[in-house]
């Protein structure tokens, strides 16, 4: 069973990334890359925190699928992930660097009110106040609400007005 192994050649050791924060990225092929390095980019995937096999299984699916959504658990720097990743011949764009958001800072940035927050965008005023004086989180729902407002919110607050019917 030794010679076996040995035949196989040394094994490469994951080199983690110790500290950093959690993003969500999506992960595609590139399409003039000339040549893949599936193994360089799971390396990549594992070095953020993922198992390997995890990280071989996200690659898989971006090869199969053409498209993987992957979180991360420790990035460091995002533009690193794809810088590194596009070396390897995929491409990577973030989605979503973590999962908290700031409601406060979301809303302050609007110039809005609680009241008028919630109003606006189909809030409970209780909610929002629970959210920014970290009583409660938003929902996994609500916290992609939020996200869309903090993203586009004259869009959003035309969606969501009523338009009076004819």
């Amino acid at each position: 069973m030794k010679e076996r192994f040995a035949r196989l050649g040394p094994v490469r050791a994951v080199d983690r990334v110790t500290s950093g924060t959690p993003a969500v990225f999506s992960i595609r092929l590139q399409s003039d890359h000339p040549d893949l390095k599936t193994i360089d980019a799971m390396f990549v995937l594992a070095r953020r925190g993922l198992s390997m096999l995890k990280a071989k299984r996200q690659i898989e699916a971006v090869i199969e699928r053409g498209q993987a959504t992957v979180e991360l658990p420790t990035v460091e720097d995002t533009s690193a992930v794809v810088a590194d990743l596009d070396k390897a011949g995929f491409e990577a764009q973030l989605v979503q660097l973590s999962t908290t958001l700031d409601v406060r800072h979301v809303r302050q940035k609007l110039g809005l009110s609680r009241e008028q927050f919630a109003l606006r965008y189909g809030l409970e005023v209780e909610a929002v106040r629970n959210w920014e004086t970290g009583k409660r989180e938003p929902d996994t729902a609500a916290r992609s609400y939020l996200r869309v407002i903090s993203n586009a919110p004259e869009q959003v607050g035309l969606a969501y007005a009523q338009t009076p019917s004819p």
